[in-house]
Formats: structure tokens, sequence, C-alpha cells
């Protein structure tokens, strides 16, 4: 039997120390996507950043200031109005993104092939997005306007926020060219991906859900043997209507197997499903 410690809780002023770190981490890096790969491919990928890029051609305007311009008064609006706590966090996110697009805007370019720039560009952003995320923040911008517009219309929250990028992504298009709006629809999307893959990560558990004949000696094995807890449903069978007990037990991906075969070798009838499970918090999981 392998002894189980508890882990010592963060103090909280490390926590809030490591969220800070993380507010300051995320935006450089988007800061940095922004100035070595999406301006000078001319790529509006949606948000602040998207309409700084726009107005930079049109007006030759300084990203930077365009992004302050919008950010801290779409930051006062949703405190004002929404009547929310963004907190500190997100205050220090909406100001300091705009000053590292400033620090980093004289850095030579990385590429001037859009979809080099599309691509890599949208992974850095989404990585600093989803750091900053990761601490409990956000660098204020279009996420603002649309809670605002979903105040005031009632329209979903998501269809607010495809709204507002799409406007800035067709915008684009008009101001550059529809192949350059394409490649910053390329962008949003792997922005997209790379933020739920910080967010999640790559540990991927699985959720076992098991109907067996042969119930005690599964949920002794699982409990024993793969050394998992097991949470037990009352179910019924739909044909029969026979009384079913129900087993719920989720593993590790490299117990899957282990488990699986676990179950079979007692009851080779037994009804499995496994369903993939992206974020497990609890004892034996992530704390």
């Amino acid at each position: 039997m392998i002894a189980k410690y508890k882990r010592t809780p963060m103090p909280n002023w490390l926590r809030q120390t490591l969220d800070y770190l993380y507010v300051l981490i995320g935006a450089f890096l988007v800061a940095f996507a922004f100035n070595l790969f999406l301006l000078p491919n001319n790529i509006a990928s949606g948000g602040v950043a998207g309409v700084s890029t726009i107005t930079k051609s049109l007006f030759d305007w300084e990203p930077s200031i365009v992004q302050w311009a919008l950010n801290i008064p779409l930051f006062i609006a949703g405190v004002v109005i929404l009547g929310k706590n963004f907190g500190a966090k997100s205050l220090v996110g909406t100001i300091i993104l705009p000053f590292y697009v400033y620090l980093t805007k004289d850095m030579e370019p990385a590429t001037f092939d859009p979809l080099l720039g599309a691509i890599f560009g949208g992974m850095i952003v989404g990585l600093g997005i989803g750091i900053v995320f990761r601490g409990k923040a956000s660098t204020g911008g279009m996420d603002l306007a649309a809670q605002l517009l979903h105040k005031y219309t009632a329209m979903p929250l998501g269809v607010c926020l495809i709204f507002f990028d799409g406007m800035i992504v067709l915008t684009a298009s008009f101001v550059f060219s529809l192949e350059e709006g394409l490649y910053a629809i390329i962008g949003l999307f792997i922005t997209s991906r790379t933020i739920d893959f910080v967010q999640v990560g790559l540990n991927t558990s699985k959720n076992v859900m098991i109907i067996t004949n042969q119930f005690e000696e599964v949920r002794r094995i699982l409990l024993n043997d793969i050394d998992r807890g097991v949470t037990i449903f009352n179910g019924s069978g739909g044909f029969t209507d026979e009384d079913r007990k129900v087993i719920m037990c989720v593993v590790q991906q490299n117990e899957f197997s282990k488990a699986t075969q676990a179950v079979k070798s007692i009851d080779p009838n037994a009804f499995v499903i496994a369903m993939n499970a992206t974020e497990v918090l609890g004892e034996g999981f992530k704390k």
C-alpha cells in the first residue's frame, strides 16, 4: 500500500504573487507575438490587438496607444455598468499589455510569411492568454465589450464574442485583402485551441462506466489492485427492467488498459464505456 500524504496548502501571499507573475509573463508573450508575427503580416485576428493592427495600416497610429485608448475605458465601463469585481490582476493585464507592445515595437519581425505569422503568432498569443487565465485574470479588450453587449441585448456571451471578432476580421478583409482576412481566421482559431491546451494540459484521464454481473469482484479489484476510488449508481435495464449497479471509476491514461483488462478478467461480458476526462480535481489527481 502506497502511503498518501496531504499536500500543504500554498500560502495566500505566494499564490497571489504567482498569479501576478502569470499575468506579467502571459501579457509579454501576447505583445511579443503581436509585434513579431501578427502586425508585420497585417493579421488582425480579433480583439483590441486586431483593431490596433487595422488603425496602424489606415492612420499609422501607434498600436500601443490605440490599445490603451480602448482597454482602459472598456475596463472602467465594465466596473461601472456591470458592477463586477474584475480585480486588480485584470487591471494590471489591461495596462501592462499595451506597455509591453510599446517596449517590443522595434524588435525585428520573425517572418513576413502571413501563414507562418498566423500559425506561430496565434500559438504564442494563445499561450500568453492561457497563462494570464491561469493567473485568474484577463487582458481586457473585447471580452469586456462582449459582456456589455450581452447585458443589453441578451445575446449569448459566446455569440457576442464571435460578433466582435468577426467584425474585426471582416474589416481587415476590406482594409488589407480577403486573403489576409482568411489568415486572420486561421490565427484566431489557433489562438483559441492553444488557450484550451494551456488550460487543460496533457493530463487527460479516462472516466470509465462499468455494468457487470460480477459487481462486488469488479469493485474490489478497482479499489485494491488499481488503487482507484469508485462511485456506485443505481440503474435498471431498459429491456429487462432489472435493477443493476453501475460503477464509475476515473483512472489515469496509463492505468486505463490495466483497469479494463482487470474488469474483463473477472467478467468478459462486462459492458464498459470510456470517456475522456480532461480536468479531474481531487484525491489522487490534480489538487
